[in-house]
């Protein structure tokens, strides 16, 4: 018996398939983890260059009407890689620049430099509440600033992520911000003042 150990442990033969065998599940899980990262990276860029032709055509004077046809063209573009993937799109519009992202103004009757529910504001998007951004939902008009956005979600296509305590499903956001061309002039946004009771 103390022969047949000492032959076995000077023997070489099969020693590749026992290495191979160590090594290969870390190689085969870094194959899969950079095929998937690859191909979220290019479902990204398909996404955000239907985007940015979404907002080229939305910023037309056609834009308007064609909202469904320029929505599902962006659909078809990233469905054609991500087959089984849900898409969103928004659009909210502003007057100008300046506005995007900015509270709606109101009257700062107790001085904490916060909105209160009891205080008087502006309401610049027509919705009679107070919002934290003022935008107004949908394209706009003439020369008003838009945001689209698209958001993508679908499930990973190597399917052991949750294994390794992963996320199973991949989300993705483009967005484009553009001004309407000037097709026709700006429509005024008349602000109300609104005062709850």
């Amino acid at each position: 018996m103390r022969a047949f150990w000492k032959t076995l442990r000077h023997d070489r033969r099969g020693a590749a398939l026992v290495e191979f065998a160590i090594v290969a599940p870390t190689l085969i899980l870094m194959l899969f983890a950079a095929f998937d990262y690859g191909h979220a990276a290019y479902a990204r860029a398909v996404l955000q260059g239907a985007v940015q032709d979404a907002g080229r055509d939305a910023g037309l004077e056609s834009g308007s009407a064609t909202q469904a046809d320029i929505d599902a063209y962006v659909r078809a573009q990233v469905l054609s890689v991500v087959p089984r993937g849900a898409v969103l799109t928004s659009r909210e519009n502003y007057e100008n620049f300046d506005d995007v992202g900015k509270p709606e103004d109101f009257i700062d009757a107790n001085g904490n430099d916060a909105y209160d529910p009891e205080e008087c504001f502006f309401d610049i998007n027509g919705n009679a509440l107070w919002d934290a951004d003022r935008a107004a939902d949908g394209l706009g008009g003439a020369d008003d600033v838009v945001i689209y956005t698209a958001e993508l979600s679908y499930d990973r296509i190597v399917p052991f992520w949750t294994y390794l305590g992963g996320d199973e499903q991949v989300n993705l956001s483009a967005t484009t911000v553009l001004r309407s061309q000037p097709y026709g002039d700006q429509a005024d946004r008349p602000e109300e003042q609104v005062c709850p009771e």
